[in-house]
């Protein structure tokens, strides 16, 4: 059983921005991304990585401003998000899984707690 924890969120002004953290208690997982979810609505894909890096993949909704990365040494995933909106904001869940990599909800077995992100002035 994967263990997540995420880290570094926070309240920002919009055109800020906040890198959020996700340690891993294990060295197997082969793909971690994040998701987010806003008051009153479904869990959606952000961005995905693979174990060593070699692919990644993003939401329209975030690319060129967001940027998903992995530090396999320390079993940690980061999510730098710069130029921040307020349509940026809910609760970010960092997810992992042992075999799969792509933009579904169904297709991790591993999720974090969630932090809040809120971008508001």
């Amino acid at each position: 059983q994967v263990q997540l924890v995420e880290s570094g969120g926070g309240l920002v002004q919009p055109g800020g921005s906040l890198r959020l953290g996700c340690a891993a208690s294990e060295r197997t997982v082969y793909a971690m991304a994040w998701f987010r979810q806003a008051p009153g609505k479904e869990r959606e894909f952000v961005a995905a990585i693979l174990r060593n890096g070699g692919a990644s993949m993003y939401a329209d909704t975030v690319k060129g401003r967001f940027t998903i990365s992995r530090d396999t040494a320390k079993n940690t995933g980061y999510l730098q998000m710069n130029r921040l909106k307020p349509s940026d904001t809910g609760v970010y869940y960092c997810a992992a899984d042992s075999y799969r990599y792509g933009r579904s909800v169904s297709g991790y077995d591993y999720w974090g707690q969630g932090t809040q992100v809120t971008v508001s002035s």
